[in-house]
């Protein structure tokens, strides 16, 4: 019965997606990369979710909360304002611009150095970090998920889960390579839909298991009375997300990954319009207030049924998946499991290509390369990109929790390019060469900090958390960067110039929706304050 629920989900959306994208063009830049320019609010906002909700999501952020409690909900919540700053300054900024990567902003804003400085920080990030994790992660959930020692025979973990990363990135290098963004968007959101249900479904099952058959009004109880300490929004100074770092780094890294991030933003420059991508980006706030529901629940009530059976963090959330869930809905969710692991794999990999062919492609290796050329090679790319993520994946094992290993690796190149993006869009003089410098400048500092012993040491000595140590050299970096802008100021105030044929209308209800997700955001932090 699981086996049939999984392909039987797995076959309907494939079918649905060929079905409505049957008649798409992707042998142009925009057709494949931005869905010609063609999304509406409903596509942008499904793919936007399924994109963020891969499995370092559903596993990491679950397996975050089964290690450390209520507080990494953090990483849910605090989008959601990441998400109305996204909709109301950012993307109308970027549209106006006609741009199809954050590098190519970077370019019409500095110049052609900065914009390959970032090109090659996003590719190296991407290759080498997002993606690897992404197949990672996938392979650990499934496994779990669905049992898959017991179903194979394959008994050595490490073989299992190399074999499961190779599956998994076949299937998605396949769907990359001959789709475009549109298919990808529309996979995203179908999935989404069963992404929410199986997600929601896998808290009502861990409530109810904890309530004892009793409803999941008894099993919210049990969980508030079982582990108090933990139930706590503020998270205290030792845990992985302390309070006070939601007014700094964390703040920082949920306004990059949801404004700057170009796998993910990339879903909003196919907008067809400025109204219809602000609609998408607020929908998507509004729903990623369920998020906890389903990201960080199940990972409370795994701590709760698990605790002292030695159940490795980043395990849980399958493990529960499996015991709780009956077989046909296990197989659903272990495809609709598939399916986000395919969407966040393959929008990386889109972005991917689409950073390399209009970066170095067109810039480099063949400036006089016709669309179909340009589309082709980045086509090959994916391949080569997938097949490196393949071998790197399995040797992200051991890591203590993979979500906090995955925003400490993310703040590196997040921080840099983040502090040149804002101070490039709100200080016109701001020169090239200094945004180049803050961009290496800033990766070095945060690297040193990281990984240089006694400099790592001294900040710990000094009772700096990880989340404040990048919110200074943020700082530096802006400081730097403003005072480049006065006493070396570029030859001409930069002036944002349309380069774009959409609609550029705002969406009149677009700042009461941005005030109404603020403050239910602060409403449930107030709520959860113990």
């Amino acid at each position: 019965m699981t086996i049939f629920s999984f392909l039987l989900f797995t076959a309907l959306a494939s079918g649905l997606t060929w079905f409505f994208t049957r008649k798409d063009e992707a042998q142009s830049s925009d057709g494949f990369f931005l869905g010609g320019r063609s999304l509406t609010f409903p596509i942008i906002a499904g793919s936007l979710l399924l994109t963020n909700l891969s499995t370092e999501q559903m596993v990491g952020l679950n397996g975050s909360a089964y290690a450390h409690g209520l507080s990494v909900m953090a990483w849910e919540v605090l989008a959601v304002v990441a998400l109305v700053i996204m909709a109301l300054f950012f993307l109308p900024r970027f549209l106006r611009t006609g741009i199809t990567t954050v590098p190519q902003f970077l370019e019409k804003r500095f110049d052609r150095t900065t914009q390959s400085i970032a090109n090659m920080i996003f590719l190296l990030a991407y290759t080498f970090l997002l993606i690897p994790l992404i197949l990672y992660t996938g392979a650990v959930g499934l496994i779990s998920m669905v049992d898959l020692q017991a179903l194979t025979g394959i008994k050595e973990y490490t073989t299992l889960l190399a074999g499961t990363v190779v599956l998994i990135g076949v299937m998605g290098m396949l769907y990359a390579r001959f789709g475009g963004l549109r298919t990808l968007a529309v996979l995203d959101t179908i999935n989404g839909v069963g992404l929410l249900v199986g997600g929601l479904l896998v808290g009502y099952y861990a409530l109810n298991a904890l309530g004892h058959s009793q409803g999941i009004g008894a099993g919210w109880e049990a969980l508030k009375t079982g582990q108090p300490d933990r139930m706590n929004s503020m998270g205290a100074e030792g845990s992985e997300v302390p309070f006070s770092t939601l007014f700094t780094g964390v703040a920082l890294l949920n306004l990059f990954y949801w404004c700057t991030n170009q796998q993910i933003i990339q879903r909003t420059f196919g907008a067809s319009s400025l109204a219809e991508g602000q609609k998408g980006v607020l929908l998507t706030g509004a729903l990623k207030l369920l998020g906890p529901l389903y990201l960080v629940l199940p990972g409370l009530a795994a701590y709760q049924i698990y605790q002292g059976q030695g159940l490795p963090n980043d395990q849980a959330y399958g493990t529960l998946v499996k015991d709780l869930l009956p077989q046909h809905l296990t197989g659903f969710f272990a495809a609709v499991m598939v399916g986000a692991i395919l969407s966040s794999f393959n929008a990386a990999l889109n972005s991917t290509s689409a950073l390399f062919s209009i970066g170095l492609y067109k810039h480099v290796i063949n400036p006089a390369g016709s669309e179909e050329q340009t589309v082709r090679a980045a086509k090959w790319f994916v391949v080569t990109v997938a097949i490196a993520s393949m071998l790197g994946a399995p040797l992200l094992m051991g890591q203590d929790t993979i979500f906090g290993y995955l925003q400490k690796m993310n703040a590196i190149y997040f921080i840099p390019i983040f502090a040149v993006v804002v101070v490039g869009m709100l200080h016109p003089r701001v020169p090239a060469f200094a945004a180049s410098i803050a961009m290496v400048a800033g990766i070095v500092l945060i690297s040193v900090g990281y990984f240089v012993k006694p400099v790592a040491d001294a900040i710990a000595a000094a009772n700096i958390h990880g989340f404040h140590f990048i919110s200074i050299v943020f700082a530096l970096l802006v400081v730097f960067l403003l005072v480049m802008g006065t006493v070396a100021p570029s030859a001409t105030a930069w002036q944002i110039k349309t380069d774009n044929n959409i609609d550029l209308t705002p969406w009149k209800g677009a700042w009461w929706a941005g005030a109404a997700l603020v403050l239910l955001v602060v409403g449930i932090y107030v709520a959860f304050a113990g």
